[in-house]
Protein backbone atom coordinates (compact mmCIF):
# COMPACT_ATOMS: atom_id res chain seq x y z
CA UNK A 1 0.00 0.00 0.00
CA UNK A 2 3.02 2.06 0.68
CA UNK A 3 4.77 1.51 -2.58
CA UNK A 4 1.42 2.28 -4.36
CA UNK A 5 1.06 5.82 -2.16
CA UNK A 6 4.38 6.40 -2.93
CA UNK A 7 3.65 6.02 -7.11
CA UNK A 8 0.78 7.60 -7.08
CA UNK A 9 2.79 10.80 -5.37
CA UNK A 10 5.59 10.78 -7.70
CA UNK A 11 2.78 10.28 -10.72
CA UNK A 12 1.20 13.50 -9.49
CA UNK A 13 4.28 16.07 -8.55
CA UNK A 14 5.03 14.80 -12.35
CA UNK A 15 1.51 15.91 -13.51
CA UNK A 16 2.28 18.95 -11.99
CA UNK A 17 5.16 19.70 -13.18
CA UNK A 18 4.00 18.93 -16.64
CA UNK A 19 1.00 21.39 -16.36
CA UNK A 20 3.59 24.06 -14.97
CA UNK A 21 6.02 23.84 -17.97
CA UNK A 22 3.20 24.44 -20.17
CA UNK A 23 1.48 27.25 -18.87
CA UNK A 24 1.99 30.60 -20.11
CA UNK A 25 4.27 32.86 -19.05
CA UNK A 26 4.56 36.72 -18.95
CA UNK A 27 7.24 38.02 -21.42
CA UNK A 28 10.72 38.39 -20.19
CA UNK A 29 13.23 39.74 -22.68
CA UNK A 30 16.17 37.87 -21.58
CA UNK A 31 14.09 34.60 -20.97
CA UNK A 32 12.63 35.27 -24.76
CA UNK A 33 16.24 35.90 -26.54
CA UNK A 34 17.40 32.72 -24.86
CA UNK A 35 14.94 30.55 -25.77
CA UNK A 36 15.33 31.51 -29.23
CA UNK A 37 18.66 30.94 -29.64
CA UNK A 38 18.55 28.06 -28.30
CA UNK A 39 16.30 27.23 -31.24
CA UNK A 40 13.85 25.05 -29.25
CA UNK A 41 9.78 25.87 -30.01
CA UNK A 42 8.82 29.35 -28.56
CA UNK A 43 5.76 30.97 -28.93
CA UNK A 44 4.89 34.95 -28.36
CA UNK A 45 1.07 36.24 -27.90
CA UNK A 46 0.56 40.00 -28.27
CA UNK A 47 -2.50 40.07 -25.36
CA UNK A 48 -4.35 43.49 -24.22
CA UNK A 49 -7.10 42.80 -20.99
CA UNK A 50 -9.49 45.11 -23.20
CA UNK A 51 -9.99 42.79 -26.36
CA UNK A 52 -12.78 40.54 -26.98
CA UNK A 53 -10.39 38.26 -28.86
CA UNK A 54 -7.62 38.03 -26.25
CA UNK A 55 -10.20 37.32 -23.69
CA UNK A 56 -11.58 34.64 -26.51
CA UNK A 57 -8.37 33.12 -26.77
CA UNK A 58 -6.80 32.43 -23.32
CA UNK A 59 -9.46 29.40 -22.61
CA UNK A 60 -8.11 27.98 -25.89
CA UNK A 61 -4.36 28.61 -25.73
CA UNK A 62 -4.27 26.77 -22.27
CA UNK A 63 -6.41 23.76 -23.13
CA UNK A 64 -3.92 23.48 -26.22
CA UNK A 65 -0.43 23.84 -24.32
CA UNK A 66 -2.14 21.57 -22.02
CA UNK A 67 -1.59 18.74 -24.50
CA UNK A 68 1.19 16.83 -24.17
CA UNK A 69 2.99 17.75 -27.53
CA UNK A 70 3.12 20.97 -26.72
CA UNK A 71 5.26 20.07 -23.18
CA UNK A 72 8.58 21.50 -24.85
CA UNK A 73 6.82 24.94 -26.11
CA UNK A 74 7.89 28.18 -24.14
CA UNK A 75 4.57 30.43 -24.40
CA UNK A 76 5.29 33.94 -23.69
CA UNK A 77 2.56 36.31 -22.91
CA UNK A 78 3.46 39.73 -23.76
CA UNK A 79 1.66 43.09 -23.23
CA UNK A 80 0.22 44.95 -25.98
CA UNK A 81 0.36 48.02 -24.96
CA UNK A 82 3.51 48.47 -22.83
CA UNK A 83 5.49 45.80 -25.38
CA UNK A 84 6.25 48.99 -27.89
CA UNK A 85 10.19 47.62 -28.53
CA UNK A 86 9.08 43.97 -29.21
CA UNK A 87 6.14 45.25 -31.12
CA UNK A 88 8.51 46.81 -33.02
CA UNK A 89 10.97 44.11 -33.47
CA UNK A 90 8.65 41.83 -34.64
CA UNK A 91 6.67 44.26 -36.54
CA UNK A 92 3.26 43.44 -34.72
CA UNK A 93 0.55 46.30 -35.67
CA UNK A 94 -2.45 44.19 -33.57
CA UNK A 95 -3.10 42.27 -30.80
CA UNK A 96 -4.40 39.05 -30.11
CA UNK A 97 -1.14 37.86 -32.58
CA UNK A 98 0.83 34.99 -32.10
CA UNK A 99 4.43 34.91 -33.81
CA UNK A 100 5.58 31.04 -33.39
CA UNK A 101 9.59 30.47 -33.48
CA UNK A 102 11.40 27.28 -34.64
CA UNK A 103 14.78 26.61 -34.86
CA UNK A 104 15.91 30.71 -33.92
CA UNK A 105 13.66 31.80 -36.60
CA UNK A 106 9.92 33.17 -37.37
CA UNK A 107 7.95 30.17 -38.91
CA UNK A 108 4.35 32.08 -38.98
CA UNK A 109 2.30 34.18 -37.12
CA UNK A 110 -1.54 34.36 -36.65
CA UNK A 111 -3.59 37.06 -35.80
CA UNK A 112 -7.38 36.84 -34.40
CA UNK A 113 -7.45 33.28 -34.34
CA UNK A 114 -10.03 31.80 -31.10
CA UNK A 115 -11.05 28.17 -32.96
CA UNK A 116 -8.88 25.48 -31.09
CA UNK A 117 -8.57 23.85 -34.75
CA UNK A 118 -6.76 26.59 -36.13
CA UNK A 119 -4.82 27.74 -33.00
CA UNK A 120 -3.24 24.11 -32.91
CA UNK A 121 -2.46 24.31 -36.29
CA UNK A 122 -0.51 27.41 -35.46
CA UNK A 123 1.17 26.08 -32.40
CA UNK A 124 1.94 22.72 -34.31
CA UNK A 125 4.30 25.11 -36.18
CA UNK A 126 6.80 25.56 -33.16
CA UNK A 127 7.58 21.79 -33.15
Amino acid sequence: MRTLFKLLTLWLAGAAVSIAAAAPRPFDQAAFDKAVAAGGPVIVQFHADWCPTCRAQKPVVEQVLNEPPMKPVQFFVADFDTEKALKKALRVSQQSTFVVFKGGKEVTRSTGQTTRPGIEVVFAQAL
